[in-house]
């Protein structure tokens, strides 16, 4: 398979796959933390979301980025090793072991769950705050979708740094690193602490767009699901 063709293959499959593990780990979660009135707490929001960024993390999002950071960094060396999907996890787990498609465990662990702690506390805030306590009040769509977009921004700028760690102990490189707190020490003194910022501009127009179109989809699917099952 072409390696543009595997790396689009990795980045459909990954957001295919994580879906149903964030928002069914949400709502798992919500309705254990949920108060009587509907409303959840300021801690339930956050740790609902976070909850929900550890299962993605641990059951989908792992594997699937630290092979496509592999490949990645694999078709920009000089020699690229891998001349497919199959071939290049074979080379990946032969030499690293099984443990080498969970590169970078604890960092990504970190960044989902910072990334969805945000992200569903800034949505359900945001929620509350237009019904004005009235739980019974439909939001229009496109409002939904704005405030996807807000929480999307917040999760960029809450998380970013996270994220180059994350990327760094994924690649091709993480051998160079002991950890995930020795990579981020090792970044903040070779680059400066500017370097956990690269790239977020235009990391910041994808995630809110996604982000926005996601909640929106997300919304309309649960308004579906209690009418069918109240």
């Amino acid at each position: 398979m072409d390696a543009a063709l595997i790396l689009i293959f990795l980045q459909k499959n990954t957001n295919f796959t994580i879906l149903p593990f964030r928002f069914g780990s949400f709502e798992a979660f919500k309705n254990q933390m949920v108060q009587p009135d509907g409303s959840l707490s300021i801690g339930g929001r956050l740790l609902c979301g976070l909850g929900a960024g550890v299962m993605e993390a641990i059951f989908a999002v792992t594997p699937m980025e630290t092979i496509k950071v592999k490949f990645i960094n694999d078709q920009r060396s000089a020699n690229p090793r891998f001349k497919g999907f199959f071939h290049g996890v074979g080379i990946i787990v032969r030499e690293q072991g099984f443990g080498g498609i969970y590169k970078g465990l604890t960092a990504t662990v970190m960044k989902q769950g910072s990334n969805q702690a945000i992200r569903f506390f800034v949505m359900e805030t945001l929620k509350d705050l237009y019904k004005g306590g009235d739980r019974e009040k439909k939001i229009p769509k496109v409002v939904v979708g704005a405030f996807g977009a807000v929480a999307g921004a917040a999760s960029v700028f809450g998380n970013t740094p996270i994220d180059v760690v994350k990327t760094r102990m994924q690649g091709l490189e993480a051998a160079k690193y002991k950890n995930t707190l020795d990579c981020f020490f090792k970044i903040w003194k070779n680059e400066g602490p500017l370097a956990f910022y690269k790239g977020t501009v235009p990391r910041l127009g994808r995630v809110c767009l996604d982000v926005a179109i996601t909640f929106m989809i997300y919304d309309s699917f649960m308004e579906m699901f209690n009418k069918i099952w109240p």
